[in-house]
C-alpha cells in the first residue's frame, strides 16, 4: 500500500524477520527514547523461539514505512487473543463487550510482549513519519473490524502522536530507582530515614545468616550451565503460581548469543549449590532525555525459600550492583508499591486506546477520566511517603 499524503511506501509483514535487522536497528538506536527491547534480535528471539507467536496468542504484523528505499519508521503490532503478559489490564473492558455480546479479541497492540519497559513504540525518523505510520496501523485496525488498538508503555513522542490522533490515554504506576552518584550502598542508606535503612540491613542479614551467598556474571561470561540453571527457577516460579512461563529456554538461548551484553545473572548460592537466580537487563547506551546506564528487574526464580532472599535477589543486589558500576537507575517492573521501601520511586508510565465501537470508546473515555484522577491523587499520596529523610528526594 502507499500513502500519497506523505509519499510513504507502506509494507505490512506477519513477522518482524521480514525487516533487516540493520535497518531496524538504525532506525531504533535514532530514538530519543530507544526501548532495549525493541532491538531486533529481541523481536526476532520472541518469534523464533515460540514465545510470542499465534500458537501463544500474539500474531506478529510489522507495519513498515519507506521512502526512496530507506526505512522511515517501523513498529511491532500484534494480535491478541486475550490479554496476558500486556501488564495493563483491560479484562473489564473485554468483560463488557462479551456482556453486550460483541467480540472484543482479536485485538491489536503495539508492545513488546511479557516487557513493561516504557519507551519508543512507533520507531520514526520525525513526527511525521511516526504520524504517518500510526495512521497506517489505524486505518488497518479498521479495515480488519478490530475492537481496538492499544500502545502500551510509550514514550514522550508516541504519547504526542497518538493524543493528535484522539486516542485516549491511561496512566499507570512504576516504581524507578535513581543513583544519585552515590559512592557505596552504604552512602545509598544514609539517605534514607531511619527505620527504612534500618529495615533493609535487617533484611540483608537475615539472608546473609541463612548462609547465602551471591555471584553474578555479566554478558558472554555467564556460562551455559548458570542459564540452564536459572531457567529451572524461573520455570518453577511460574508453575508454582500455576501458569507455564511465556518465555522459552530457547529465547534465553538466542539472548546469550545474539544479546549477551544485555544481560547481568546473580546467582544465589548455600553451602556451594546454587538455590536462586535473578537476571537483569542492562543497557550501556546514553539515551537523551532518560539518562546512561541503564538496568532492569526482570525476571527471577528460587529453588528454596528463605526468608528476604527475593528482596536480595531482586534489589539490593542489582542495586549495589549499579552502584559500583556507575549505572544512573534501575527499573523495578511492573506495580509493586512495596519497592518504595527499597527506595524505587513511583513514576508514571502511559499507554494510548483506540476503540472501534463509538459507544464503548465514549464509556471508556468517562472512565479513564476518573482513573486519571484517581492516579494522581495515588501518586500525591505515595510522594507523602518517600523512604528518604527529610530533604532528600
Amino acid at each position: 500500500m502507499k500513502n500519497n499524503s506523505n509519499d510513504y511506501v507502506i509494507r505490512l509483514d506477519d513477522s518482524p524477520l521480514s525487516v533487516a535487522a540493520s535497518s531496524w536497528n538504525e532506525l531504533w538506536s535514532a530514538q530519543p527514547h530507544a526501548c532495549l527491547f525493541m532491538r531486533h534480535e529481541y523481536l526476532a528471539a520472541l518469534h523464533t523461539s515460540g514465545s510470542a507467536t499465534p500458537a501463544t496468542g500474539w500474531s506478529p504484523r510489522v507495519f513498515t514505512l519507506w521512502r526512496a528505499g530507506q526505512l522511515h519508521a517501523a513498529c511491532a503490532l500484534y494480535l491478541k487473543e486475550h490479554s496476558y503478559g500486556e501488564y495493563v489490564f483491560d479484562w473489564a473492558w473485554a468483560n463488557a463487550y462479551e456482556q453486550h455480546s460483541l467480540p472484543y479479541y482479536p485485538k491489536a497492540v503495539l508492545a513488546v510482549p511479557f516487557t513493561p519497559v516504557p519507551g519508543a513504540r512507533l520507531l520514526a525518523r520525525d513526527d511525521r513519519a511516526r504520524g504517518a505510520l500510526l495512521k497506517a496501523v489505524l486505518d488497518w485496525c479498521r479495515s480488519q473490524e478490530l475492537s481496538s488498538l492499544h500502545l502500551l508503555f510509550g514514550s514522550d513522542e508516541d504519547v504526542a502522536a497518538c493524543r493528535a490522533a484522539g486516542l485516549m490515554l491511561r496512566h499507570t504506576v512504576q516504581f524507578h530507582w535513581r543513583n544519585d552518584g552515590f559512592a557505596s550502598f552504604d552512602a545509598f542508606l544514609a539517605g534514607l530515614a531511619q527505620e527504612k535503612r534500618k529495615k533493609i540491613r535487617q533484611e540483608r542479614r537475615k539472608v546473609a545468616n541463612a548462609g547465602v551467598r551471591f555471584r553474578w556474571s555479566e554478558g558472554a561470561s555467564i556460562a551455559r550451565a548458570d542459564w540452564d540453571f536459572f531457567y529451572r527457577c524461573y520455570e518453577r516460579t511460574y508453575y508454582e503460581h500455576g501458569n507455564a512461563p511465556y518465555l522459552t529456554r530457547d529465547f534465553f538461548a538466542r539472548q546469550a548469543t545474539e544479546m549477551p551484553q544485555n544481560w547481568l545473572l546473580f546467582v544465589a548460592e548455600r553451602a556451594g549449590e546454587p538455590i536462586a537466580a535473578s537476571l537483569i537487563a542492562i543497557d550501556a547506551r546514553a539515551v537523551s532525555g532518560i539518562g546512561p546506564l541503564a538496568a532492569y528487574g526482570r525476571y527471577w526464580g528460587a529453588l528454596e525459600r528463605v526468608d528476604c532472599l527475593h528482596f536480595e535477589a531482586c534489589y539490593y543486589q542489582p542495586l549495589q550492583w549499579c552502584i559500583e558500576h556507575g549505572y544512573s537507575r534501575f527499573e523495578g517492573g511492573a506495580q509493586g508499591e512495596h519497592k518504595m521501601a527499597r527506595a524505587l520511586m513511583p513514576v508514571k508510565t502511559t499507554s494510548a486506546h483506540w476503540l472501534a465501537h463509538p459507544a464503548f470508546a465514549d464509556a471508556v473515555d468517562r472512565f479513564l477520566q476518573r482513573e486519571g484522577q484517581g492516579i494522581e491523587n495515588y501518586m500525591e499520596h505515595l510522594g507523602e511517603r518517600s523512604p528518604f529523610r527529610q530533604g532528600k528526594p
